[in-house]
């Protein structure tokens, strides 16, 4: 924070929580409320502009635009769901409107905890753990899950809670290992057990009700539970820098190597990466994940309802790690704090939720003069700002990687252990074609991860192209004689709306600023999208699953910038009929050429074929990678010193 007032990027203040509150408590007076966020809304990009110019170029500051904060919660009194914008700075209701039934908002933290002991306590759910006949030292615990969607009349606020059994003995012994055959689902809002759904155990979807548990070991991950003795030849591995690192932080602003840029958080994003500049010129206004869907591919009932958005139904932000040196972070590094909400409106401290380090990744440049044997070799030093969220059963690592040649790389891995069903394989070769046996009684069903990166470029201004570069032969006539001739071809995306990737074309796509000619190859200077081709989205078209997740049917999405617009899915998420978010934007067919554009870059994580075929083994260590490589002039400015023997 600088001065009296926070920068237009800065993330919500502990006292901005509290006064958000304040606001709402006289705004609805003797009426208790429950907040499901409470966060900063983005200043209109036209009111930001300004500003941020100012300041990369040195003048005088205008005045900065007005602190606006959105909130969501629910009047206890009537169930009704509202979302309100408050002004800071007056300390006023600009509006507080009552949304439709049909809309559920995100869940937040509290909700999750005491809809699972609700769902614990509950004695027809205790009837029904009685009846498993469990031995003593083991016991019962629930995942709520978002319920989903498969019923268009359905506005009830609700939870499925998926049982599992698990020894008492140790604290991180795996529940997911020991499912259970029944599944409690709750009405959030009453607080009333809706019913109990009983689940298939076969391929088809014939269940019964709830039996003596037949006991099978559990299947452990924690380190102290394993049989297996742990490897004891791996030696340490020391970063260090003695001089300290080559970044300078100032409050949320970063500074290395010709980078310049701001540290943002949020409780739906979590890390948002803010006004991009590279040596002194403008790359990227924002960058950010703006949703991801993980659906299900077990048709029985009721897990085709099973599709979770990790972004709009729960968040990034509030769902993520504290984090600590040598266990996810090594080296020097800086730590940013957050804050979000909780469910009485009071601010809660998100400490060391982002992290900041070097990293050595290689070599970035090598040559070597055959004819005189010497060598020109360049180390790869990296800037990574790093965010670890936990969404029940998975991790998320993500982690915006920057580099000495203007590369920019977010990388996401997913880690943690499989949501599992219970399953009757205890026959041999028993199978069902939408999932894998990983333990005794236990089955991972097939699923997706597929993720909406979003792209707001500024390259050298905020007027920019979006277009997609073939390589294709050139004809066989009197220029190309021998056959080998190939260029490529441009296609430029006029009109918002959606385009797919072709390997056999190796087509890559590009963001350029026409009004900049790069004086060197006379063309437009731009960034390449680097990325991998993945599968879209498997469920029908039909299927409540594809509706509500419309973004991930294509690869590539291209709208011209809209304030609010940040969210692939569309705002909520939580229960969605349909998809209120890129397939409503493009249809406006707004001219997005030479225009501010936003590219929308949409991919599953590389399990192997692109989904989630789960392994026996399998730990969830998969990884995909997204880049932005500059096509612009270079010079002796850019590279970094060369790599000296130690």
């Amino acid at each position: 924070m600088t001065g009296l007032l926070p920068h237009p990027f800065d993330p919500i203040t502990p006292a901005e929580i509290q006064l958000a509150t304040k606001i709402l408590q006289a705004a609805f007076p003797r009426v208790n409320l429950r907040y499901k966020k409470i966060d900063i809304q983005e200043p209109p990009k036209k009111d930001v502009v300004p500003f941020v110019e100012a300041e990369r170029l040195g003048k005088p500051l205008p005045p900065r635009p007005a602190r606006l904060l959105q909130v969501m919660f629910h009047r206890l009194d009537t169930g009704a769901f509202y979302r309100a914008l408050l002004n800071a700075g007056s300390r006023s209701v600009i509006s507080a409107k009552e949304l439709p039934k049909e809309i559920q908002g995100p869940v937040d933290i509290d909700e999750m905890g005491e809809i699972e002991q609700l769902c614990l306590n509950h004695p027809v759910v205790q009837e029904e753990v009685a009846k498993m006949q469990l031995p003593a030292g083991m016991t019962v615990c629930n995942d709520p899950w978002i319920y989903g969607t498969d019923d268009p009349k359905e506005n009830r606020r609700l939870f499925q809670c998926y049982m599992y059994i698990v020894a008492t003995d140790h604290p991180q012994n795996n529940h997911y290992s020991l499912p259970c055959k029944f599944s409690p689902v709750f009405d959030g809002i009453t607080r009333e057990l809706v019913r109990i759904d009983y689940l298939p155990g076969g391929a088809d979807a014939q269940s019964t009700e709830t039996q003596p548990w037949k006991p099978v070991e559990s299947i452990q991950y924690a380190h102290d539970l394993l049989q297996e003795p742990l490897r004891t030849d791996l030696k340490p591995y020391l970063v260090q820098q003695p001089e300290g690192p080559s970044f300078k932080v100032q409050d949320n602003l970063v500074s290395w190597q010709k980078w310049r840029f701001r540290v943002g958080f949020n409780s739906r994003e979590g890390l948002v990466i803010h006004n991009l500049t590279y040596d002194g010129r403008n790359v990227f206004y924002r960058l950010s994940v703006s949703e991801m869907t993980v659906p299900y591919g077990d048709p029985r009932a009721p897990f085709h309802r099973k599709q979770a958005f990790d972004v709009g139904d729960v968040g990034f932000g509030i769902t993520a790690n504290q984090l600590s040196l040598g266990c996810d972070c090594l080296g020097h590094i800086k730590y940013f704090d957050g804050y979000r909400a909780d469910a009485k409106g009071n601010p809660v401290l998100l400490k060391n939720v982002i992290c900041l380090h070097e990293q050595d990744n290689g070599l970035q440049h090598k040559h070597t003069n055959y004819r005189s044997g010497a060598a020109t070799v360049v180390r790869n030093r990296q800037l990574v700002a790093q965010m670890i969220c936990t969404v029940a059963n998975y991790e998320y690592i993500f982690a915006f990687i920057f580099d000495q040649a203007a590369n920019i790389e977010l990388e996401v891995r997913a880690t943690g252990i499989l949501s599992t069903v219970p399953f009757d394989n205890h026959v041999f070769g028993t199978t069902v074609p939408w999932g894998t046996n990983v333990g005794p009684g236990v089955m991972a069903p097939y699923h997706q991860h597929l993720f909406s990166f979003r792209i707001d470029p500024a390259l050298d201004g905020f007027q920019n192209t979006v277009y997609y570069e073939d390589s294709v032969p050139i004809p066989e006539d009197e220029s190309n004689p021998y056959g080998v001739g190939y260029t490529t071809e441009q296609t430029v995306l006029k009109t918002s709306g959606t385009a797919n990737t072709n390997v056999e074309r190796h087509r890559v796509f590009k963001i350029r600023n026409d009004a900049c000619i790069n004086p060197i190859t006379y063309k437009p200077i731009a960034y390449k999208l680097q990325t991998s081709p993945s599968q879209m989205l498997l469920a029908s078209p039909r299927s409540y699953g594809s509706r509500r997740a419309v973004f991930a049917t294509k690869p590539i999405w291209v709208t011209r910038y809209q304030d609010g617009e940040l969210f692939a899915a569309g705002e909520f998420t939580n229960q969605s009929k349909e998809s209120q978010g890129l397939e409503k934007w493009v249809d406006r067919k707004d001219s997005v050429e030479n225009e501010d554009v936003v590219l929308w870059h949409n991919k599953t994580t590389w399990w192997g074929c692109g989904n989630h075929i789960a392994s026996v083994m399998d730990a969830v260590p998969e990884s995909e990678r997204c880049n932005c490589t500059p096509q612009v002039e270079r010079d002796g400015k850019m590279y970094p010193p060369k790599a000296e023997k130690a």
